[in-house]
């Protein structure tokens, strides 16, 4: 299973992925989620992705090529003109990869070769855009109403960003609450695990603000998952407390019969 989380925010993008991959509990491996391709001064994009993982690999390993390849540029992340052709480059990829995968396996839809994607990115003169795309080539895109998307392992983590995001937060908040976010899901799934990738793109900034990887050794990773969890336990003993009243017995109540 995987966890990836885009968020938009005023200032501009903030992502998060792990990048763990699993086919049974004796089978962990790590593998890169995230990937990023940049023109400085340009345009930036990154995509995250999650499900099977040699549909994956082989939607980044075509999308690197064409990007390479001068007669593939009709169909190159770096040629298109706005966010929403490269989000359609993705999909339409990502939908023939999977239909090419289930028809040699003999199946019909997208079954166990499925995968979605997170597609987000800035091209100069236009506004950030964050969009997820689905296993049939069709997407979305964030909006106010919808400001950040999740991919792979999502329940965990949701009400934590539903309640604590804010458009106008900082990068550092942001971060904080995807880490927080994060912990939670890796707490209640072994299938999501550390380390993490993290990205931020400032808006009308073509190269990353800031850019690393997350371990367990992480000081900061360490403090918020021990002072998140305190803080629940104080939130919880802070709350009202809930009263057991004795109830007596109704008089219109059956009763059972004594016997001697």
């Amino acid at each position: 299973m995987t966890y990836c989380v885009g968020m938009i925010l005023e200032r501009g993008l903030v992502m998060m992925s792990d990048t763990r991959t699993n086919s049974g509990v004796d089978n962990i491996s790590v593998f890169r989620k995230m990937f990023q391709w940049s023109i400085p001064d340009e345009r930036i994009i990154t995509i995250m992705t999650a499900g099977n993982l040699a549909t994956t690999q082989a939607v980044v390993s075509q999308l690197e090529e064409r990007n390479k390849a001068p007669s593939e540029r009709q169909n190159s992340l770096l040629e298109a003109e706005t966010m929403f052709q490269v989000a359609t480059i993705v999909g339409d990829l990502l939908r023939d990869v999977i239909a090419l995968r289930a028809s040699d396996n003999g199946h019909s839809g997208s079954g166990p070769f499925g995968a979605s994607i997170i597609v987000s990115g800035q091209i100069k003169g236009m506004e950030p855009r964050l969009f997820l795309v689905y296993p049939e080539g069709n997407f979305i895109e964030a909006s106010f109403d919808t400001p950040f998307f999740q991919i792979g392992e999502t329940k965990y983590g949701r009400p934590i960003l539903i309640r604590g995001y804010d458009r106008e937060m900082s990068f550092e908040d942001a971060i904080k609450l995807l880490m927080v976010s994060f912990d939670s899901t890796l707490k209640a799934n072994l299938s999501v695990g550390l380390p993490l990738d993290l990205l931020v793109v400032e808006r009308d900034q073509f190269v990353p603000l800031h850019e690393r990887r997350i371990d367990a050794t992480d000081p900061y990773f360490q403090a918020i998952s021990t002072g998140w969890g305190e803080a629940l336990k104080q939130a919880f003993l802070a709350l009202p407390n809930y009263h057991i009243e004795p109830q007596q017995p109704a008089d219109d109540m059956p009763r059972v019969a004594e016997t001697a």
